[in-house]
């Protein structure tokens, strides 16, 4: 695809009022667009506490629910979501006007926003893992970067209209725009057709992948909840921590983008966490040092560290599923289990930080020692060296760079192909963009083949395989995928090379222009 599709900025548009409705009704148990004077120590917390556990609990019960009964997984409810997430808001409205039901309208309103919340989390994830890799990409983050501009402009609408307008306009938007979405999804693929509980070994191995990952989002969703904890004892400081939450949304969205209009990039989860782990650990460690804007400046920071993993991690998980065929749902709501758990612990801990000691310390000082030593602990993890195997099914997303000349190269395979935007280098290339090295013929006519006909990493690994004569069975043992997998990514290897037969795969491999290796 050479350039982003105009149809394309619909599914964007919804998901950036999506994670708009996210930050101002149930980012960090804050609601910048209510008086501060409803914001009492019992509201705050109440809402929190009732808004993360079922957040959290949504997550899980998703996970499961794909797992034991995928074909209920698969149905894409916009609608009970939308109406969890409007029910919820006008509750939480409610509770302004009734001083003898603040706190039941507020704790009930903060298990449907909770869980409507996470409902349409994971309806966005099986969009985004449904399309191609690439639009995939873009469109979250074009929509990450649109929410931010989205936000700050509601801060020119008067607080009085600011919390009608929300569940009244941007809502209904954004659930059109999934509704829209969705006529253009197709289920015809490996990750809605799979049947967990017959492939449980493609599943163990998964999680056995991921665990590195999911400890980063886990001791990072730490020490942000640690971090907004004490910030939120003055609920002030909570538009504050927002902002700063969006700035650092938007400016990951943007140098994202700006990496896959220039380059061919791919990167991991332990790759991200490593990129932030400074800046939050700095933060901490000053922490207990400061009061005021000290503390409203680190509990930003932190959460733009966050607002990064997390748009990261919707990437990471939609490249899984269209990877290994695993059921997208599931996935997503493992690594959101993860980053949100620890992160409502954090924030228990952080709440009551203030004023006691624990050990002749104070809380303060205490619990930011034990978060520097959680965020040490992962990044000792992600750090010990893996085996070559290991290392290649890690967990990765690509940010493939438009190819002008891939049309040209699949129309004519003797005239092909060669990589497109391939760098000149003062010698021959001995390893391909991942690190392995070329051990013959085949690997080079692969990688070649994998740049010019913009095969995903995974669909030229299945191509490498299927060159060396490999049965769909053992390339699904040696892949960690299932067989209705490794079928699913042999027709989008054909589809892209233009081909209809392992014959003319052979054939197609056969014509490419290795002196691209070269150049």
């Amino acid at each position: 695809m050479n350039s982003f599709k105009k149809t394309d900025i619909v599914p964007s548009f919804g998901f950036a009022l999506f994670l708009t409705i996210n930050a101002t009704q149930v980012w960090g148990g804050v609601f910048p667009f209510l008086p501060m004077s409803f914001q009492t120590e019992s509201v705050t917390l109440g809402f929190y506490l009732a808004q993360s556990i079922a957040f959290v609990a949504a997550f899980a019960a998703g996970a499961l629910e794909a797992y034991w009964f995928p074909q209920a997984a698969r149905k894409m409810n916009v609608a009970i979501a939308t109406t969890l997430v409007a029910v919820g808001s006008v509750l939480v409205i409610a509770a302004m006007y009734s001083s003898e039901f603040t706190l039941v309208l507020v704790y009930s309103g903060g298990v449907l926003l909770g869980i409507g919340t996470a409902a349409f989390f994971m309806l966005w994830q099986r969009y985004f893992s449904s399309i191609d890799a690439r639009d995939c990409n873009m469109q979250l983050m074009l929509g990450t970067a649109l929410s931010a501009p989205i936000y700050f402009a509601l801060h020119a609408v008067p607080i009085a209209l600011t919390a009608f307008l929300v569940p009244a306009v941007l809502l209904p938007i954004s659930a059109l725009c999934l509704s829209l979405a969705v006529r253009t999804m197709v289920f015809e693929q490996a990750m809605f057709e799979d049947i967990p509980r017959d492939n449980p070994s493609v599943y163990s191995q998964l999680l056995r992948d991921s665990w590195r990952s999911a400890v980063c989002v886990a001791a990072l969703g730490l020490a942000c909840g640690l971090a907004r904890g004490v910030a939120l004892r003055d609920p002030s400081v909570g538009a504050v921590v927002n902002v700063c939450a969006m700035l650092g949304s938007l400016s990951a969205a943007v140098i994202l983008l700006w990496l896959s209009r220039t380059k061919s990039v791919s990167f991991d989860m332990n790759t991200t966490f490593r990129i932030v782990f400074p800046f939050v650990v700095t933060g901490m460690l000053l922490f207990p040092l400061f009061r005021g804007m000290g503390i409203y400046l680190f509990s930003g920071m932190t959460y733009m560290a966050l607002s990064i993993i997390v748009l990261v991690m919707m990437m990471i998980c939609a490249q899984v599923s269209r990877d290994r065929g695993t059921s997208p749902v599931f996935v997503y709501g493992f690594f959101a289990a993860c980053a949100y758990a620890p992160q409502g612990a954090g924030f228990l801990l952080g709440w009551n930080a203030e004023g006691d000691t624990v050990l002749g310390v104070e809380q303060t000082a205490f619990f930011a020692v034990v978060a520097m030593y959680v965020l040490g602990i992962a990044l000792l993890l992600v750090s010990i060296p893996r085996s070559d195997l290991h290392r290649r099914r890690s967990l990765q997303v690509e940010l493939i760079k438009p190819a002008h000349t891939r049309a040209d190269a699949a129309s004519d395979g003797a005239d092909a192909p060669k990589a497109a935007g391939t760098k000149k280098r003062r010698g021959p290339r001995r390893k391909d963009d991942d690190g392995v090295e070329y051990k013959d013929r085949t690997s080079k006519q692969v990688a070649v083949a994998k740049d010019a006909y913009a095969l995903s990493t995974r669909e030229a690994e299945v191509m490498n395989l299927l060159a060396r004569g490999h049965t769909v069975s053992s390339i699904a043992e040696s892949l960690f995928i299932s067989e209705n997998t490794v079928r699913t990514h042999s027709k989008h290897i054909y589809a892209k090379m233009d081909v209809h037969s392992k014959f003319e795969l052979m054939e197609r491999l056969e014509q490419v222009d290795l002196s691209a290796l070269d150049a």
